[in-house]
């Protein structure tokens, strides 16, 4: 029997941006056994579910994940245990009880080609917009380590756009650098929004709410007119 992932009309074309903070905005880590923790937990969820981690960052206060998932229908599964994995270690730690984070966790479906590379841009640059680093790859908790310095940190899988920055790995990871300094701050907004999906038209006609969340149609789906608010640009 054919693989969900085979089925579903967005196969390889489907990322998810993924986003949770602290309830009442208060941090959610504080210390570097913290951050490693949750990491952890990030590499154990990411082998269990088969995803692939393009980008991410770990703020004191919320976290963003860039995600592909091959069953895409497991995303709320996955992170709703990886989030309650992280409650456990923390109320034990910090013998604190009640809801650590803010509500559920958000997400949002991408169009994988056409904004990857931007919106992991967007993700690394969260620790220089807060003024904690003056350059991405300064900080300790993201994924633009890798991709600037080449040291890999066991969860991230590289971008496939990044491939194309550079002939070797040195002359990938300078421009890299560059292109982490010379941000479009209007790009940068289209991503804040996580209540429409981000792609083309056909990316979103091939999409279906269900319960809050987005999730591709199977193939062979008829789509219903309406069915998904859409954001083109």
């Amino acid at each position: 029997m054919p693989s969900y992932a085979r089925k579903h009309q967005l196969n390889r074309s489907l990322v998810y941006h993924v986003y949770s903070r602290g309830n009442l905005r208060l941090a959610i880590f504080h210390s570097d056994p913290d951050y490693r923790h949750y990491l952890k937990l990030v590499k154990e969820y990411a082998q269990s579910f088969k995803a692939k981690i393009y980008h991410w960052v770990l703020m004191p206060n919320h976290y963003h994940l860039l995600l592909e998932l091959d069953m895409p229908e497991d995303l709320s599964t996955m992170m709703a245990g990886l989030n309650r994995a992280y409650t456990h270690y923390y109320h034990a730690a910090y013998h604190t009880a009640g809801y650590l984070w803010q509500g559920r966790f958000k997400s949002r479906p991408i169009e994988k080609d056409r904004y990857l590379i931007a919106c992991g841009r967007y993700i690394e640059r969260n620790p220089v917009r807060a003024g904690i680093v003056l350059e991405a790859q300064e900080y300790p908790y993201s994924s633009a380590r890798l991709y600037c310095t080449g040291k890999a940190d066991g969860i991230t899988i590289a971008d496939t756009a990044y491939y194309e920055f550079g002939k070797d790995n040195i002359q990938r990871q300078n421009s890299y650098e560059e292109f982490l300094i010379k941000f479009d701050s209007e790009e940068e907004m289209i991503f804040e929004n996580f209540e429409n999906p981000l792609g083309g038209q056909e990316f979103i006609r091939k999409l279906l709410k269900i319960n809050g969340r987005y999730v591709p149609r199977r193939k062979g789906g008829v789509p219903k007119a309406g069915a998904v608010k859409t954001l083109v640009v």
